[in-house]
C-alpha cells in the first residue's frame, strides 16, 4: 500500500499523457457516442466504494466546469431505481478492476434502458470496458494492495479530464482556458512528488498521537466532502475502527452529539485563494472547527500552504500545495491515505489484505 501511495505522481502523469494528445482530450475514445454527447440531458454516475467517492467529486467537477447535471448512484442500487424519466442520460460507470459485479450489472441495465454508457476502469480488456458504449482508462498500473490509492487519484484525474472535455464540447470553455486547466493538472504530479516524504512523516506522527482512538469523524464541504468520505473509508477498511465522512455543515444536525475530547475529527480545510466560493466554504469550515474545539475536540486539519489562520482552530495541520479548488482533492486525499496506513500499521493490521475484503467484488 505504501509503495502504491508513492506511485501516485506517475499514475496521474500517465493517465493525463495517455488521454491527452497535445491539447486534445480523448482524441478518439468517445467517438462511438458522438451523437449522444450532443443530445444528453444529464449524466448518471454508478459506482461502488472508493470509485463512488471519485464519482461524488466528479459530480461537482463536471457541474462546475461543464454545466452538466450529474447524479451519483450506488451501483448496487441503480438497477432497482426508477427509469431515467425522459432524462436521456449518459451513464458513466466507474470501477478499478472493470469486473465489479454490481457495476457491470448497472451498466447492463443502463444499456437495456437505451442509455449510452462510458466505462472508466484501470484494465482496458475488462468486462465493463468491452460491454460499454465507450471506454476511458486510467493508467495507474497494477494495484496489488486491496485499498484503492493510486487508482483513486487516477480516477479523479480522468473525471477532471472528462469535465474539461464536456466543457469544451458544450462551448462553455475556450481552447485557451482548457489549456490553462491542463497546465494546472500537469503540475499536480510534481507537487505530489515534492510533498510525499514530509506528509509521510507528519501522518505517522499524527497516527501515533491518535493510536488509541476507536472512532473518527471526517468533515469536508463541497468537492471536499467526497474526500472526507474516502478518508474515512480508508481508515475503516484497513484499521477496523469506525470512521464516518460528513459534510461539515451537517455536523450540528446530529453528529455533534458525538463530539468530545475522545473523538478525533479530521477536517478538510483547504482553500483556493482565487475562488470566492472556495474562500467562503473555508471560512464556514473554520467556524465548525471553532465549534468542535470549544467542546473539547482536537481537530486534525488538511490545509493549504501559507494558511496562517488554521493553527488557531486545529491541534495538528498537514499542509498541501496551493492548487485550484477542483484539483485540491487529488492533493488532499494523499495525506489521508498515509494517515490511514500508519494508524493501521500501529494497530497491527495487515493493510495490504484487510480481513473480509477482496480487490474486486465479483459477486452481488
Amino acid at each position: 500500500m505504501l509503495q502504491e501511495i508513492y506511485e501516485q505522481p506517475q499514475a496521474i502523469l500517465e493517465t493525463v499523457r495517455q488521454n491527452v494528445d497535445a491539447d486534445v482530450i480523448f482524441p478518439n475514445a468517445l467517438q462511438p457516442i458522438e451523437n449522444a454527447l450532443f443530445a444528453f440531458k444529464k449524466i448518471i454516475i454508478a459506482a461502488s466504494g472508493s470509485s463512488r467517492h471519485a464519482g461524488l467529486a466528479g459530480e461537482i467537477i463536471m457541474e462546475d466546469l461543464a454545466g452538466v447535471a450529474v447524479d451519483v448512484e450506488y451501483s448496487s442500487e441503480y438497477c432497482y431505481r426508477s427509469t431515467h424519466a425522459a432524462a436521456d442520460p449518459i451513464v458513466v460507470v466507474i470501477t478499478q478492476s472493470g469486473e465489479t459485479a454490481d457495476t457491470i450489472m448497472a451498466q447492463r441495465e443502463a444499456l437495456n434502458r437505451g442509455a449510452k454508457t462510458v466505462a472508466i476502469s484501470n484494465v482496458p480488456d475488462s468486462t465493463i470496458s468491452r460491454e460499454s458504449s465507450a471506454a476511458l482508462h486510467t493508467r495507474a498500473g497494477v494495484e496489488k494492495a486491496i485499498p484503492a490509492t493510486k487508482s483513486f487519484t487516477a480516477q479523479l484525474t480522468l473525471l477532471y479530464l472528462l469535465a474539461l472535455f464536456l466543457a469544451r464540447k458544450r462551448g462553455r470553455m475556450t481552447s485557451e482556458v482548457t489549456r490553462a486547466h491542463l497546465r494546472d493538472l500537469f503540475l499536480i504530479p510534481e507537487q505530489l512528488e515534492g510533498a510525499l516524504d514530509e506528509w509521510n512523516k507528519q501522518a505517522a506522527a499524527c497516527a501515533t498521537k491518535l493510536q488509541a482512538a476507536r472512532a473518527f469523524l471526517y468533515l469536508g464541504r463541497g468537492v471536499h466532502y467526497a474526500i472526507a468520505r474516502e478518508g474515512a473509508l480508508k481508515l475503516k477498511e484497513i484499521s477496523y475502527v469506525q470512521a464516518e465522512g460528513f459534510p461539515a455543515g451537517e455536523l450540528r444536525h446530529g453528529p455533534n452529539a458525538l463530539v468530545d475530547d475522545k473523538l478525533p475529527i479530521v477536517a478538510l480545510a483547504t482553500r483556493d485563494e482565487t475562488d470566492p466560493d472556495s474562500i467562503l466554504r473555508y471560512q464556514k469550515t473554520l467556524g465548525v472547527l471553532e465549534y468542535v474545539k470549544g467542546r473539547g475536540a482536537k481537530p486534525l486539519a488538511i490545509a493549504v500552504e501559507g494558511d496562517a489562520e488554521i493553527s488557531r482552530f486545529a491541534s495538528d495541520v498537514i499542509f498541501v500545495p496551493k492548487a485550484p479548488e477542483l484539483l485540491l482533492p487529488i492533493l488532499e486525499v494523499v495525506p489521508l491515505q498515509l494517515f490511514a496506513y500508519h494508524f493501521a500499521v500501529l494497530n497491527g493490521a495487515d493493510v495490504d489484505n484487510p480481513r473480509n475484503l477482496v480487490k474486486a467484488v465479483t459477486t452481488e
